[in-house]
């Protein structure tokens, strides 16, 4: 299966005309996600509001691609100022709380984040076979 194939959820929505991940294959790498709330398009106020959507995001996509937290390998983190990454751990480690089982990860501080947007996030995940197989009944496509 070499064929992409675009990762939308309910509400999640870009300001561009980009999907919330791309598949193509077992690969599964995420746009942007940030801690917007879905439908409404607003930003909670708080860094720790702005985080728990985040990855509430996060799982919603994982779920739709026909993955797991457990398939992420690598997630890149932005957020505002460094000082807000205690925030960012606090949902990490509640994600991934094996500390020999957790996914890569590369923390930026961006102060020139969209405004109101706090952190914003990029996942990059491997969907095994089965789980590939599993997804495609689950977007209507025909498994191989």
């Amino acid at each position: 299966m070499g064929q992409r194939v675009s990762i939308e959820i309910p509400g999640f929505e870009h300001d561009n005309p980009i999907p919330a991940a791309c598949r193509v294959g077992p690969l599964l790498i995420t746009s942007g996600v940030s801690g917007k709330e879905p439908y409404s398009g607003k930003y909670p106020e708080g860094i720790e509001a702005q985080c728990a959507q985040m990855f509430s995001s996060i799982r919603e996509i994982l779920k739709v691609a026909g993955a797991t937290p457990d398939d992420i390998a690598k997630i890149n983190v932005w957020i505002r100022d460094r000082t807000l990454r205690p925030h960012v751990n606090k949902e990490w480690l509640a994600m991934f709380p094996d500390p020999h089982s957790r996914p890569a990860r590369h923390t930026f501080q961006e102060p020139d984040l969209p405004p109101g947007m706090l952190v914003q996030c990029e996942v990059i995940a491997y969907i095994g076979d089965w789980k590939l197989r599993s997804a495609k009944r689950f977007l209507g496509e025909t498994p191989e």
